[in-house]
């Protein structure tokens, strides 16, 4: 299966972004030559999806390496930009494991680090691999050898990984095997990566799908329109409680309710298990004009005060399993991670 689009690449010694912000209208790439650019970059969404970010936190390291050589950097100063790379965004663990996992080997240098980045990258890829295989067999297994409709959040794709997704992996695994139907693309508020961004993955794919307001997520579950759902997440703790993009949590409700799978895809790198739930992860929470604008224009009354999660926690009762390139985490059944 070819990988539809490059969202990251380590091009002439330079690390390349594709701008997210801009698509699907503009196909724009942007270079990154300091830590500096790599943290806005980041904190603007123009790179995002918590496999991706934390190749783009290893190659971080390496583009670190090079601007403490160029403008003579103390030990202290590189060590405060890489602090400041791990924490740009705090919810998604993969950008501050990949970030540690690459930095502890500086004395080894430059060469040995990059070729540590590049590896990352390759494992992000051969995991999506791992993810949709097990996941669709968990969908096969637990539903049969039939057409599915199923709906997925928020975008976990090639734009969010190096290889095929994570949720939106299994679902072109399973669009592979003829079993799928049609997906529901949440649009995913308030940044709209559904309907931006999965929705033109979708289309590029050749998969049969419609976009919908986060809000008719419920109904259509509810109805009988929906067989399953897959998300991915930012960070999940032991007990298989998952971050996920702001949305999910009310999606896993409907889905409990309405008795159908509730699946949580991601790869082992984004497990965190040094916490044991979700009350333990940090929610990062987005700045007032991504609710009070709407592409430079004001549509909320000046001064309204906003609430933006860019997050919520899915409890694990909530969820059927968990899956990674390892394995499917039954954690309907009890198995944690």
């Amino acid at each position: 299966m070819s990988t539809p689009i490059k969202a990251i690449d380590w091009k002439n010694e330079k690390l390349v972004l594709l701008d997210q912000t801009l698509l699907p209208v503009e196909e724009s790439y942007i270079t990154i030559e300091t830590i500096q650019a790599l943290i806005t970059a980041i904190q603007r969404l123009v790179v995002r999806g918590a496999p991706v970010l934390g190749v783009a936190g290893a190659y971080g390291v390496v583009i670190a390496l090079d601007q403490a050589a160029q403008e003579n950097w103390t030990p202290a100063q590189l060590e405060q930009a890489l602090d400041d790379l791990r924490d740009a965004r705090p919810t998604a663990v993969n950008l501050a494991w990949a970030v540690e996992k690459i930095r502890k080997d500086i004395a080894r240098g430059r060469d040995f680090i990059l070729a540590s980045a590049h590896e990352l990258a390759l494992e992000d890829l051969r995991s999506c691999i791992g993810m949709g295989n097990n996941g669709a067999d968990w969908l096969v297994r637990e539903l049969g050898a039939r057409s599915l409709t199923l709906l997925t959040h928020c975008n976990t794709g090639s734009l969010a990984t190096t290889g095929t997704g994570t949720a939106l992996g299994v679902i072109r695994e399973m669009h592979t095997r003829g079993f799928v139907k049609e997906v529901y693309a949440d649009e995913s508020r308030p940044l709209l990566q559904g309907a931006r961004l999965t929705a033109w993955e979708l289309m590029k794919s050749g998969i049969p799908h419609l976009i919908q307001p986060d809000s008719a997520a419920a109904m259509a579950i509810l109805s009988g329109r929906i067989d399953a759902a897959l998300i991915g997440a930012d960070r999940i703790a032991r007990n298989g409680d998952s971050a996920n993009k702001i949305g999910s949590l009310s999606i896993a409700l409907a889905c409990h309710e309405a008795g159908i799978p509730f699946l949580v895809v991601a790869p082992e790198s984004s497990v965190d298990r040094s916490i044991e739930t979700g009350a333990d992860i940090t929610i990062e929470i987005r700045g007032d004009e991504e609710l009070t604008f709407f592409k430079g224009i004001q549509i909320s009354p000046i001064g309204a005060r906003t609430f933006n999660p860019a997050f919520d926690v899915t409890p694990a009762k909530y969820i059927s399993a968990v899956i990674t390139e390892i394995q499917a985490y039954e954690i309907a059944k009890g198995e944690t991670l």
